[in-house]
């Protein structure tokens, strides 16, 4: 099915084409038209799914002709989890938005960066992008109105809700015309969401796109046993010698992210670390020169991982393995996505073992292991 068929308009196609958008996934065939028919719509896929541009592409077309010409007062209203995913929502919006006859204004606001140049932009803008605490604090200074709100998205609302959002969240709603469409996306259908959901969607289209559990097979898993202290020598082996490009390493905390990097460079290799305790500045541009191939090996915590959203990441290496074995699945779908192969790699110490167990056991697979004791680092 192309993309000709799901109701959009030429100049929309004619972007698709230029974004060498091929065919729509799977949640794009069936949220596209839904939304286009002003329903209510709740998506269940994972990261990397095409949930983004399932929910942008309608709501584009559905502003043609019929936006709020007061200023201040917007027509869509996007929430999301972190400023990464704000700010990349923002850019498919642009990406799209710019080219359509009429212009639409969209705007991504998050805190840790001031909020008077915010304010001024909020200036005849119709699509707003935001994180529910720096939103109210809009609210609360008069820059920006929800009472003409046509479309709601909540974007990743199962890490919304888990972050504890949710009093946020409902003070938000309480600005919002009770008459309006309603867009839940989330990874997962977990009790919070849930109950969300049977709040908010009013005889909702329920898409439910397989899980990344059920998504893993394009991605060569494998494990290295490794004392603590040889972590850092075999990450430098395995990325010089099998010489891999764009390597997204996960920590468990800010202070290992930042070490790790630390030593890659010291030691020739291209590196940079990404955590909550970076500047929004700082992180936005590591994760710029990331996606553009410009740095090599890019060292993050979980919660930072959901703003990197990249088609064809080539590898994951798990540093330290995740607490939960949901957090071990996610992190390596960052790879293997678009029906492209990836490469996952963990590094297992004596004390992880009877934990990778877990984790395998709860993936349903079996991963490969090889004794670090056999490698000439």
């Amino acid at each position: 099915m192309p993309f000709t068929s799901l109701g959009l308009s030429p100049s929309l196609q004619k972007v698709l084409d230029i974004a060498h958008y091929k065919k729509p996934y799977p949640i794009q065939k069936e949220a596209i038209p839904a939304i286009l028919n002003r329903e209510d719509v709740l998506g269940i896929a994972k990261t990397g799914s095409g949930k983004t541009a399932s929910y942008v592409l309608p709501i584009l077309m559905n502003l043609q002709g019929n936006v709020v010409t007061k200023n201040r007062h917007v027509n869509v209203l996007v929430l999301v989890p972190t400023r990464e995913l704000a700010i990349q929502v923002g850019e498919v919006f642009q990406l799209f938005g710019n080219q359509l006859p009429q212009r639409i204004k969209s705007l991504a606001v998050f805190g840790g960066v001031s909020i008077n140049p915010q304010m001024i932009a909020m200036q005849n803008v119709h699509i707003l992008i935001a994180t529910p605490g720096r939103l109210i604090e809009l609210i609360e200074n008069n820059a920006v109105h929800l009472d003409t709100i046509e479309t709601l998205v909540l974007d990743e609302a199962d890490k919304m809700l888990n972050l504890g959002f949710r009093e946020e969240v409902d003070k938000i709603l309480s600005f919002l015309p009770k008459k309006r469409q309603n867009l839940l996306f989330s990874a997962t259908l977990n009790e919070d969401v849930n109950k969300v959901e049977q709040v908010l969607l009013h005889n909702p289209l329920v898409i439910k796109i397989a899980s990344e559990n059920e998504n893993i097979d394009l991605i060569d898993q494998s494990a290295y046993f490794v004392k603590e202290e040889n972590k850092g020598p075999l990450l430098r082996y395995l990325i010089n010698n099998d010489n891999l490009k764009q390597v997204l390493v996960f920590t468990s905390s800010s202070y290992k992210a930042d070490n790790v990097a630390n030593k890659l460079r010291k030691n020739g290799i291209d590196a940079s670390a990404i955590h909550g305790k970076k500047s929004q500045g700082s992180r936005k541009e590591t994760l710029r020169k990331f996606k553009s191939g410009e740095l090599n090996v890019l060292v993050a915590t979980d919660l930072l991982a959901r703003g990197i959203d990249i088609a064809f990441l080539p590898c994951v290496i798990n540093y330290e393995l995740p607490r939960s074995p949901k957090d071990y699945i996610h992190r390596i779908g960052r790879t293997g996505r678009a029906e492209n192969p990836g490469n996952a790699i963990s590094f297992i110490t004596p004390e992880d073992k009877h934990h990778f167990k877990i984790i395998q056991k709860k993936m349903g697979k079996r991963v490969t292991m090889i004794d670090s004791k056999n490698v000439d680092f």
